[in-house]
């Protein structure tokens, strides 16, 4: 999933106005296949909202070693790093929909195994490497479904639909994988904790009988190379593109700054904001709030500010955001934080997704989105592990310590801002 992944809406155009999710051109929902595909993205998104809260809390009944559980928080990240390139070369190759129909069924038998650990085991070493190992098979089963659910958009709508298709595609996933995931999934945990992802289970089905009900649009197929020149390929089209390049890059820093925070939320909502499960979910909800606000202001503060502008106003939003993390102990200011972030970063995605459908050639699309994505995320499995040796560092500071790592992010995230003023320079 990228949070901070457009950072420019457009490279080579001037800035082009979108219509609002929710007053899209009607002719959008007529399609079958689109109206199809927001419901079983909706059905994933759920899916990995109520996995958001319930995993990280089975890790918590099982271990209270920080570094353990920032452990469990990376395996699902962890395959961005050594899989990423491979799944392009793979999207570009597959069938796009029957790549997403298996994805998401291999992942709800995963998830089936995370629930029977939930009803069995007992707290240990032992459980927590097992919990970590279901959670590195369902990421690395992620990273080809996510990289082919955002190549496979073309096919279902017209190119001119691009920008108002991922505006409410993305406010879609939003609203299941923010807003409601988590304190359903917290209200579920209060009576078992293995219920959760049995309903996680349950939805990643329906998503997959949603995509086997598409008739989508043939994809262009690349020729046949050999799978190691096939994966250069793609990471020479994105090399030699600078913005692109730069943009990943810029990525790459912020995922890792946002990663170090968000592998140990978990115990900074416990131990720092004295949190229940319940108030948990909700707190994750302020994200979801947060992205629906930026989602509906992005293309007026974009016309109005333009490009650079807006590309500086949302690192600053991160650095501000983490700033209040680092002193405050009190839920409501911290949710609020969250929603500031949210905010100024969440819609940015729909200018740079829809820039790559539009721009990168379609053969190549599977292989240079990977790419990009690997630049964005390769960083992020080293983070949680920095995350956790920060607070065990800290442990004298007590639950002050689990504030360490929004520290180190907001001097990260300023450092961020810097190169930004004076390496990109987009309008």
């Amino acid at each position: 999933m990228e949070r901070f992944d457009g950072l420019v809406w457009s490279l080579d155009l001037p800035p082009k106005p979108i219509n609002l999710p929710g007053m899209t051109d009607p002719s959008l929902w007529q399609g079958r296949d689109f109206r199809l595909f927001i419901g079983a993205s909706a059905f994933a998104h759920l899916a990995y909202g109520i996995n958001a809260v319930a995993f990280p809390w089975l890790a918590t009944l099982l271990t209270r070693d920080p570094m353990l559980i920032g452990m469990v928080t990376m395996a699902p990240i962890l395959p961005w790093l050594f899989f990423a390139l491979p799944a392009g070369v793979l999207t570009d190759r597959l069938d796009h929909r029957k790549a997403i129909i298996w994805a998401n069924v291999i992942r709800a038998a995963l998830i089936l195994g995370t629930f029977g650990l939930a009803l069995t085991a007992t707290p240990g070493t032992g459980a927590v490497w097992l919990l970590a190992a279901l959670a590195f098979a369902q990421g690395t089963v992620e990273v080809l479904r996510d990289n082919t659910a955002q190549t496979i958009l073309p096919q279902v709508v017209d190119k001119p639909q691009l920008e108002e298709a991922n505006a409410v595609l993305m406010t879609s996933e939003n609203l299941m994988s923010q807003f409601l995931g988590p304190p359903v999934a917290g209200a579920m945990i209060a009576l078992s904790i293995a219920l959760p992802f049995g309903v996680e289970a349950a939805a990643l089905v329906g998503s997959a009988v949603l995509v086997a009900l598409m008739a989508t649009r043939a994809a262009a197929r690349p020729a046949h190379q050999p799978f190691w020149p096939a994966m250069r390929e793609g990471l020479a089209w994105l090399w030699g593109h600078l913005a692109l390049r730069r943009l990943g890059l810029v990525l790459g820093a912020y995922n890792f700054l946002f990663q170090l925070i968000w592998s140990l939320m978990v115990l900074y909502a416990q131990d720092s904001l004295r949190l229940g499960s319940f108030g948990y979910g909700v707190l994750l909800s302020s994200l979801a709030l947060g992205g629906l606000a930026g989602g509906v202001a992005a293309p007026w503060i974009l016309r109005r500010l333009g490009v650079r502008r807006g590309l500086l106003m949302s690192v600053a939003g991160f650095c501000l955001s983490t700033g209040v993390l680092v002193f405050t102990a009190n839920p409501w200011i911290a949710g609020a934080a969250l929603f500031g972030d949210a905010f100024t970063s969440m819609t940015w995605n729909v200018a740079t997704v829809t820039y790559r459908q539009r721009h990168i050639p379609a053969p190549l699309l599977g292989r240079v989105n990977a790419a990009y994505r690997f630049l964005g995320s390769a960083p992020r499995p080293f983070a949680p592990l920095l995350g956790g040796a920060l607070v065990a560092l800290g442990a004298p500071l007590g639950s002050w310590a689990l504030h360490l790592p929004f520290a180190i992010a907001t001097v990260g995230g300023v450092f961020l801002l810097i190169y930004c003023a004076r390496r990109l320079h987009l309008d």
